[in-house]
Order: C-alpha cells, then sequence, then structure tokens
C-alpha cells in the first residue's frame, strides 16, 4: 500500500510538472524582457539589426509636398557655405560628417525622438563596406504579403531555420528576418533568400509570391560612391503604438513581449547557411535566370 501511494504521488508530480511545463509562457528563459534595463535592450537590437558602423540612414519628411525619404546622418547636413546637397551627392562629398549608429541614436528611434527633437526615425545600411551583412531581410508588400510571409516562414521552419516576422511601419506589408551570429557575405546571403523563396514557390505553385518585392542586402557588391541600400528599424514608438513595426506570430498577432520574443531568436551560423545554398545549387534551386527573378538590385528603402 505504501509503495502504491508512493508511485501515485510521483505520478501526480509528474502531471504537475507537465502541466506547468506547458503553461509556461513562450520565450520564458529569453535574457531580455520588457523589464529589462534599456541598455539591454538596445544591445539586443544592435546586436540583431547591426548595419554600418560609420554612418545611419535618417528618415525626413517634407509637409509642404508630402515627400518623406531618408538620408545619410550627418552633423553637416545644410551647414551653409558646407553642405552641397542637393547638387553634391552624400556618398561623394568633401565635407562628410557622418553620425555613427550609436547606443543613443538607438535609443532615440525606439523612444520615437523627443519634444525637442520631434519623431525620428533611423535606418539601418545592411551592406558592410567588406560586402558581408549580419541578416538577410525580405520585402513584402502587396495585397497577398500575409499569405506570402505565412508561406515562407513554413519554408523556413522545415529547414530549422529561424526567421521572424516583423509587419511593416504602414501595416500593408511584412519584413521576414533571417539573423547571422557573424559576418555572411552578401552574395551568399543572398542566395540564401532565393533559395528559399524558390522552394516556397515550388511548393506552393498557388500562391505566386506577387508580393514579393525584394532583398536586403541589395546588392552582392557596394556601389561605387554609394551606401547600399537601406531598410527603416523596427520597433520606433509611433508605428508601434498603432500595432505596425512590431514582430508578430504566424498569425500575425503581435508578441506580447517584443523583447523576449528578439532575445530567442536564433541566430544562424555561416556554415549553415553555405550549406542551404550549396543544397539549393545541387537541386538547380539558384540558376541565374530564376536568382533574377527573386532578387532585385534596385537601390530601394523599405518601411
Amino acid at each position: 500500500m505504501e509503495l502504491e501511494r508512493e508511485l501515485e504521488a510521483f505520478e501526480q508530480q509528474l502531471n504537475s510538472d507537465s502541466r506547468a511545463e506547458a503553461e509556461k509562457p513562450a520565450f520564458a528563459d529569453a535574457p531580455v524582457t520588457n523589464n529589462s534595463p534599456s541598455i539591454e535592450k538596445v544591445g539586443l537590437f544592435r546586436r540583431l539589426f547591426a548595419g554600418r558602423p560609420d554612418v545611419f540612414p535618417v528618415r525626413w519628411e517634407n509637409r509642404k509636398d508630402g515627400r518623406s525619404g531618408y538620408s545619410p546622418a550627418c552633423s553637416n547636413e545644410w551647414a551653409k557655405g558646407i553642405c552641397g546637397k542637393p547638387k553634391v551627392k552624400c556618398g561623394g562629398c568633401p565635407h562628410q560628417a557622418f553620425i555613427p549608429p550609436s547606443e543613443d541614436i538607438i535609443e532615440k528611434h525606439l523612444r520615437g525622438g523627443s519634444a525637442r527633437s520631434g519623431d525620428f526615425v533611423a535606418g539601418v545600411y545592411p551592406l558592410l563596406q567588406d560586402e558581408t551583412c549580419w541578416f538577410l531581410a525580405a520585402d513584402f508588400d502587396k495585397e497577398s504579403w500575409a499569405d506570402d510571409t505565412r508561406a515562407l516562414l513554413a519554408t523556413c521552419r522545415s529547414k530549422g531555420i529561424a526567421a521572424a516576422l516583423e509587419r511593416s511601419r504602414s501595416g500593408n506589408g511584412g519584413h521576414v528576418w533571417i539573423f547571422f551570429c557573424e559576418p555572411v557575405p552578401a552574395r551568399i546571403a543572398r542566395q540564401l533568400g532565393a533559395a528559399l523563396i524558390t522552394e516556397t514557390m515550388e511548393n506552393r505553385p498557388e500562391i505566386g509570391f506577387t508580393s514579393y518585392d525584394r532583398f536586403f542586402p541589395n546588392q552582392d557588391t557596394m556601389p561605387k560612391g554609394g551606401f547600399g541600400n537601406l531598410i527603416a528599424l523596427p520597433l520606433q514608438k509611433v508605428p508601434r503604438a498603432k500595432g505596425n513595426s512590431v514582430f508578430v506570430d504566424a498569425e500575425f498577432r503581435p508578441y506580447p513581449d517584443q523583447w523576449q520574443f528578439l532575445a530567442s531568436v536564433e541566430r544562424m551560423s555561416a556554415n549553415a547557411v553555405d550549406a542551404v545554398v550549396l543544397e539549393a545549387q545541387k537541386r538547380g534551386l539558384l540558376k541565374l535566370e530564376r536568382d533574377k527573378q527573386v532578387g532585385s538590385y534596385i537601390v530601394h528603402a523599405s518601411e
């Protein structure tokens, strides 16, 4: 009888432990959460969304004519007698005084600026000067973006690739991010993206992928006198308050703790990237004509 009671108690404990594990919040062991200090959040953000360390793009808006865009952040911008814009392009300006994306800049972006500076949105130039990158992002911006990104995420999961889906600033599109734990040649990173999208199209030919726009980085090599393309950084306060520029699950519900989710995303090694690309080459998924179909080389900014 005593042995039976011990076995019954043990079984109840196992059931209790199983229920507790099942009810445990997703990503509960993530090292960074909403409650973490700002310095830890900014550190995580800078590790994941790393780009050119010497310059970053900042968003501008002309309220008179409704135009908006991005330009390299420069302490000499519009300085009389120094700045030659718009006649002189920033990449060829002899008075360049670019501002690096410091911890303060990232925190300012996340907080949405200040009463003094107004709305502040930072972007990132993914292509490093040695033509490598820390992440690959795929941009989807037409009506079918939800179905297309869901299909791409399914392909990533089937290959054991961690990918994060961000709803865009406008809320009318999405970005699928794959992060690397070391710099990867941009050419190889873009081949990874081409392989994943091509395989998704073959598995789901009914989708068509009409909403797919481009990869970031957008180039294999650095354009002369330029910076490569840019992409807006996520989690800026203003669109975040509307449920945009945030990371969402497969049902497009924002994660309740954005930092906990981001801290749990596994970054991909260069060897793992090479393995996927090599497999795709063997399967004929990276033929030149197909690569052109899924990889635009237009310098473009995505929000």
